[in-house]
């Protein structure tokens, strides 16, 4: 099993930047690909951001493509994703997701692991 727990969330007004971590425990980091989500108010979970299990490979929602960084430091067991450019259509709870094998995820079915999630408010 793996433990994740987020943090670094907010307030921030509109046009600010927020920088997420989620510290992994347990099984080997390294060997899970993961991924960013988050889910507003009375709307399901959407998927954010994603990176390969070595890091090599991301991918975005178009939604953030060009405004968040999602970056790993295996040796550190620490996921992060770079928020700028922060609107407040971003607000959201975010959760951080760890899902076994290489390749890159974009859906909630295909990870296994959960952290709690981190508030992210965006004041216009």
């Amino acid at each position: 099993q793996v433990q994740l727990v987020e943090s670094g969330g907010g307030l921030v007004q509109a046009g600010g930047s927020l920088r997420l971590s989620c510290a992994a425990s347990g099984r080997t980091f390294s060997l899970y690909a993961m991924g960013w989500f988050r889910q507003a108010p009375g709307k399901e979970r959407e998927f954010v951001a994603a990176i390969s299990q070595s890091g090599a490979s991301t991918y975005y929602a178009d939604s953030v493509k060009g405004r968040f960084t999602i970056s790993r430091d295996s040796p550190k067991n620490t996921l992060f994703l770079q928020m700028n450019s922060l609107e407040p259509e971003d607000t959201a709870v975010y959760y951080c997701a760890a899902g076994p094998g290489s390749w890159l995820r974009v859906a909630v079915y295909e990870y296994d692991y959960w952290g709690q999630g981190t508030q992210v408010t965006v004041s216009s």
